[in-house]
């Protein structure tokens, strides 16, 4: 006989004690909250009160996590800004959380983030036909999200 495990469901109260531990973790979205507190088995007027008063809280609050996931993908992961800005897109926040995140680029790190990817994928390309091995830069590049133009300058760079 199969058994299934069944889903514990829990009072608001108890829900809220969860969900506060969820975000104290690390910093959540809304719609990740939303998600996890529909997987305790509330009901969606419960969950969207609890949403309004984690936020009031300021336990969920998509600013914030806009700035860290931008310093996040930015500083570690070295993604550009088209990708990190598709990135919190898909994750549902705002123009205006999206926009503040932003700010946490620095355009100089942003630049040398840009010349170490290309220094290193040079480095590593095997292609010997320049024309090729151009493209094949520039696709790596604006894979990681930069900028089609930044793209184009810090190749040109590379060859003179």
């Amino acid at each position: 006989m199969e058994r299934q495990k069944k889903q514990k469901t829990y009072t608001p109260k108890e829900a809220l004690i969860k969900a506060a531990a969820y975000c104290a973790y690390q910093d959540r979205t809304q719609q990740e909250v939303r998600d996890k507190l529909y997987s305790y088995g509330l009901e969606p007027d419960d969950v969207e009160e609890l949403i309004i008063r984690l936020s009031q809280e300021k336990m969920i609050d998509e600013e914030r996590y806009a700035q860290s996931y931008v310093r996040g993908k930015y500083g570690l992961k070295r993604w550009g800004r088209r990708k990190i800005m598709q990135g919190l897109k898909s994750k549902g926040i705002s123009d205006y959380c999206i926009k503040q995140g932003m700010k946490e680029i620095d355009p100089e790190i942003y630049e040398q983030n840009l010349l170490h990817l290309l220094e290193k994928k040079n480095a590593t390309e095997k292609e010997k036909n320049p024309f090729q091995r151009r493209q094949k830069l520039t696709y790596f590049l604006v894979s990681k999200g930069y900028e089609n133009d930044l793209v184009q300058d810090a190749i040109k760079g590379l060859e003179d």
